[in-house]
């Protein structure tokens, strides 16, 4: 691929966390094809990763689940005056709040091109409470001002919400599945020895299919199934569907489940695995974990749900079950559990769907193509005009 030039790519997204574990790779991507990045973001832990991946970087503080007015007008015209002094050629906000703040700035600042990265539609589109209900109404109506616009382009990572996007605003997206995954880091290993491991890895939230695995652990231990069901992650206060650490040390307690806590190196939390389930009823976008898990050579047992339906060719690579069955995903897990020969033939064929579906370098590839175009059309409506 050609170099496109030395302007300068800014992204925006709430939390440098979630930016360096679905994201850095991307950005650097970017950088290596010519820009200069920018990263914005809340900062917490990941600024000094951020900087040494050669990326700038501009901390600014946005609530990820606080609605005061003041706050979020406080935020928008602070991203505003980011982006009037940085000038960049183009602004990719990622989720839902920078998409519509980002937006929204952009066209106030000026910035000629938007990619608008829905990473799945999360509690807002999942959960049916009466709060949701009205913010989902509002969010709505403001993805149709700010997204049906020429210099803009919306990226999804499944059919559900590329539909759902479309009916929303009038516009079709761009479907890219998922952030990618490093197929060189990411690899098979051999069995590890002992009984079956099966793994969550996630942010513990009940929207994830948490309470769900475990409740499905308690039939497997009540079968005498000799498996270990493992969660691994912490919880996320800054969303309303966490789990409470004293819950998930109870858990632990109790025995039903291991509760390994957080780990910064997933290759290795894998390579302990044989299975890889996530009972998600989150409106996921695709989850990392699963094609991780399948870069790694894991068989997948996750629900018929919005995004992690996409990761498994069912009988080929793993199994789906219905959201909020924990009987249904046991017996699912027991089939696999006691069958390692399933296991296997699985999990080669999870390899092969990360080769040629998952990999990084080919969602990194389409992601810039469609930088490529954004920014193409707007050179030529800018001469357009300009003749005019």
């Amino acid at each position: 691929m050609t170099a496109l030039g030395t302007r300068r790519v800014a992204f925006f997204v709430t939390v440098d966390w979630y930016f360096c574990h679905h994201y850095l790779a991307l950005a650097q991507a970017v950088r290596d094809a010519g820009f200069a990045v920018t990263v914005i973001t809340g900062v917490e832990a990941h600024g000094e990763r951020i900087r040494a991946a050669g990326l700038d970087l501009i901390p600014l503080e946005v609530s990820r689940k606080g609605m005061h007015p003041w706050h979020e007008l406080r935020s928008i015209a602070q991203l505003t005056r980011i982006l009037r002094d940085l000038k960049p050629v183009l602004l990719h906000n990622i989720a839902q709040k920078p998409v519509l703040y980002g937006t929204f700035a952009a066209r106030l600042a000026g910035v000629p091109t938007v990619v608008n990265g829905v990473a799945g539609m999360g509690y807002l589109f999942s959960s049916d409470g009466p709060r949701a209900r009205l913010v989902r109404g509002l969010v709505g109506g403001a993805y149709r001002a700010l997204l049906a616009a020429p210099n803009v382009r919306v990226l999804v990572q499944n059919p559900d919400d590329q539909q759902q996007v479309l009916r929303l605003t009038g516009v079709e997206p761009v479907l890219i599945p998922g952030s990618g995954v490093d197929i060189a880091r990411f690899v098979p290993r051999a069995d590890p020895p002992g009984a079956a491991v099966v793994m969550l890895a996630s942010r513990m939230l009940w929207d994830k299919g948490v309470g769900d695995f475990v409740s499905a652990a308690r039939l497997l231990k009540a079968r005498g199934s000799p498996a270990r069901c493992v969660l691994v992650g912490k919880p996320d206060p800054g969303n309303p569907t966490s789990v409470a650490e004293e819950q998930l040390r109870d858990w632990h307690q109790e025995g039903c489940i291991e509760w390994w806590g957080h780990s910064a190196d997933m290759p290795a939390v894998l390579a302990q695995a044989h299975i890889a389930c996530l009972p998600s009823y989150y409106r996921e976008g695709l989850p990392k974990f699963l094609i991780e898990a399948a870069a790694a050579g894991l068989p997948l047992v996750t629900t018929d749900a919005t995004g992690c339906r996409e990761a498994v060719e069912v009988e080929c690579n793993g199994l789906l079950v219905p959201v909020h069955d924990p009987l249904a995903l046991a017996h699912a897990l027991e089939r696999l559990i006691g069958d390692a020969d399933l296991r296997r033939r699985f999990g080669a064929r999870s390899r092969i769907i990360a080769e040629t579906r998952f990999d990084s370098a080919l969602i990194h590839a389409a992601t810039l193509e469609v930088y490529r175009e954004l920014l193409e059309t707007g050179t030529a409506s800018s001469k357009a005009n300009e003749q005019d």
